[in-house]
This record gives structure tokens, sequence and C-alpha cells, in this order.
């Protein structure tokens, strides 16, 4: 008899990055499933290596619970259908001009279009992203539209613009688990059909519907200063201030930045502007804390504010490693808990990425500014500084004259900002009494 011997392959070490990764995404996974987002791209999408990537990515924000509408556009279609017949394409303000037998390269181009998409949201060949998934696409007559009309005497013809969008419509497909795939063409109430700009169509359905990210993939990585230089993050009124000032962007992030500024505007919760060409933008921008991309907000990403109950876990989490390292001295839960109105949080995308804390000593018009902590991903963002002024501010509200911290490692940090190094005499009395000479912390003050 022969016996076999099952050889085991041997483990490998786990990739710590992958492990990291991921459980960094597990709060964004939590908070995005049951949400909105509409993803808006141009036909270039499709003549690239990128589209199987991209619905790879699509089927992977669906399985996670998201609602998606896809809108796409279909413009290097067209013209190359217009060209097949001897077309010549004809734009004005980078809008096309369509005339009748224009119209038709349209019909054809977006047809086509939207069936190679459909095509690419079904498949499920094994050991691919898409297998085991199933994707049920959708659409329908969700667009009324209008003409353009004549502009700055062009005749637009059959260039048409969104009148109305049947946003329950829509929402009752999204409520059913299906993705709806959108073609920006659009019929008038007369029956007549108009050939829409598929950033508009996106700027509309989004609004409509309140979406809650808006997501332009155009051709650069986002929105750029007049340096030239990424922004990683906006406000409407800076993007109204870069429209101004008429910096310079990338082609299709200076023809949708106007509309991304009325969406968010007008409710949609944020817009993002990500490089088509960047596998897997959409997941390092979602489910990362830095992004890849430009996102645009109402009111500013980060903001600080006095830290509640529920926040004790998180500014756990921030001063366990600064305790394990000696930094900071060592806080129970149930001392964070019973101090944690103490505290001041400041929280970027929904996430607690720093704390500080102050502790009044009122009959000496003193305070002293403690765990101090912001995650290494975000310590060359500032927030330490704000933390810091957010801290001042609440003691001067207290009527307090001066500040002190007691640190063994960053001494020189509190000294950039306005701090002084003193003698142990100086701190409050009973502070001083309790003062753990083994540590050798050193005292630094700063008056009010």
């Amino acid at each position: 008899m022969h016996m076999t011997t099952e050889i085991k392959p041997v483990p490998q070490e786990p990739d710590a990055r992958l492990v990291a990764w991921v459980r960094q995404a597990a709060p964004y996974i939590h908070a995005f499933r049951g949400k909105t987002f509409v993803i808006a791209f141009g036909g270039e999408v499709l003549q690239g290596d990128g589209a199987q990537a991209l619905i790879h990515d699509i089927a992977l924000l669906d399985s996670m619970g998201i609602h998606l509408v896809l809108v796409h556009g279909a413009r290097p279609q067209i013209d190359a259908e217009m060209l097949a017949r001897k077309l010549k394409p004809r734009f004005f303000k980078g809008l096309r001009v369509t005339d009748g037998p224009a119209l038709e390269c349209v019909k054809r181009a977006m047809g086509v279009t939207r069936i190679e998409i459909e095509a690419l949201l079904s498949q499920g060949l094994p050991n691919t992203p898409m297998a085991g998934g199933f994707l049920r696409v959708t659409g329908g007559n969700f667009i009324t539209a209008r003409p353009v009309g004549v502009v700055d005497g062009v005749d637009y013809q059959y260039t048409g613009a969104v009148r109305k969008i049947v946003a329950e419509e829509i929402q009752a497909d999204l409520a059913q688990e299906n993705v709806v795939l959108i073609t920006p063409i659009g019929a008038s109430p007369s029956g007549e059909i108009f050939n829409l700009a598929w950033d508009e169509v996106a700027e509309a359905v989004a609004v409509a519907i309140k979406a809650d990210k808006l997501v332009f993939l155009s051709d650069a990585p986002g929105v750029v200063d007049k340096k030239g230089q990424l922004i990683d993050a906006i406000t409407v009124e800076e993007a109204d201030a870069l429209l101004t000032r008429r910096t310079k962007q990338a082609a299709e992030v200076a023809r949708v930045l106007p509309g991304a500024a009325r969406a968010c505007r007008d409710g949609v919760g944020r817009v993002h502007f990500l490089n088509r060409k960047t596998d897997g933008a959409m997941l390092m921008e979602f489910f990362t804390r830095d992004g890849v991309g430009t996102v645009m907000t109402r009111a500013p990403l980060a903001h600080l504010r006095l830290a509640t109950h529920d926040d004790v876990g998180a500014v756990l989490g921030l001063i366990a490693p600064l305790e394990t390292d000696g930094t900071l001295v060592k806080r129970g839960r149930e001392l964070i808990e019973t101090e944690i109105e103490r505290f001041s949080v400041v929280e970027h995308d929904g996430v607690i990425v720093g704390c500080a804390a102050l502790y009044p000593f009122s009959n000496e018009k003193a305070g002293e500014l403690a765990c101090v902590a912001v995650i290494p991903e975000f310590r060359r963002c500032g927030y330490g500084e704000q933390l810091c002024h957010h801290i001042e501010t609440r003691a001067k509200k207290m009527k307090l004259k001066r500040l002190f911290v007691l640190t063994t490692r960053t001494a020189h940090w509190f000294t950039e900002r306005g701090f002084s190094e003193t003698g142990v005499e100086a701190l409050p009395d009973l502070k001083r009494d309790l003062y753990n000479y083994r540590r050798k912390s050193k005292v630094l003050i700063k008056a009010l």
C-alpha cells in the first residue's frame, strides 16, 4: 500500500500594508452603506485600458451596499461616427452643435456606448473581481430636455439642456438594488430628441436625487491652485474664487467645475474630481484618509469641536500609542470617560484624527494643556497647532491667564508656538504636589 503525503504550502507572512488598509477602510465602508453615488465619465474611459478596472471598482462599490448611478458620455465615439460619415464636428464654447446629421451620429454612438458599458457590467468570469456578483443594470426616460436654442448668434439646433429629472423613478430603481445607467439623451414633451452634455446631466441627476457623492472622472488628478499644485480639499467658496481668478485647470476639470460647485451648493454631499487614468482612483479616494484627488464640500472638511461621550473610544485610540512609548502618562478608560468634557477633537471627513485636553486650575488662573495627539497621517496638516489654538481660546473664555504643559519629548514643538520653559515651582500648587520627578517632564508656560 502506498501512502501519499499532503504537502501543505508554507504560510506566508501577512501583508501589513493590506491589513492596515482594510482596517483604515472599515469606518468608510460602514459609513457608505446605503448611500448614493453618482459617477460621471466621458466616452474616453472606454477607449483606454482602464475600462475593465473601472467596472471592477464599480462592482466592488455595489457589493458594499452603495447605490450607484452611472452617467456616461460619448464625445470621441460621436466624433468617430461623424468622421466615418465624412461629417465635421462643430463646437461652440465647449458644447457640440448638433444638426440633423450629427444627431443621427449621436444616437448611434450613444446606443453603442451604452451597450458596451452594460456588457462590461454583466461580466462574471471566475478569478475576476466580478465573479460571484451580479449587477442588475436599469435605465429609462428619466430626463426631459429642452433646446439650448441660439446663443451669441449660434443655433445649437438639437443640442439640449436638462429641463427635468424624474428623480422618484431613479430612486425607486436604486431601492431595488439596481445600478442605474443614464445616457445623456433626452426628449422634449413634443417628442424631439436632444443631445445633452454628460456633465450637465450628472449634475442635474445628483441634485435631483440628493446624492451623497458626485464623482467626475476626468483628464486630470483634480483641481489645482494658481501654482498648478493639486488641491486635496476645497470648499464651494474657494472654488468660486478659483473660477473668478480664472485659474488654469485641465480641460475637463475646467468644464465641470462650475457645475460641480452648483451641485454642492444645491445639496449634493460631496463632489470628487479624479483622474480616470489612475487605476483604483475611486477606491483610494473613498477608503483612505488622504485620498488621491480633490473633494469639494460646502463647509471645510475638517472642523474642531468639543468631545462627547461618543468620542471616548476614538480619544483612547489616539493617545494609546503615545502612552505606550512614554510620551503621555497612562490614563484608563474610566478616567477618560469622566474627563471627556475636558477634551476637544478635530474631525476630518467624519473620523477623529486629533485631540487635546484642558484642565483648569481656576483658583490660580491657570490651565494645563494635555493629551495633544494627532494621528501620523495628519501631523503635517496643522491640526496640532489648531488644537492648541482652540484650547487657548477655551482657556481665555474661562478667564485663565496662563497655560502650561508638561512634556518629555516635544518641548521644542511647544516652544515654537509661544511656550517658554520654566521650573516646577511655576506650576499651580495642586499640580506641583502631583509632579512625577521620575519622568522629569519639562514645564512650559504661555501667557494668555
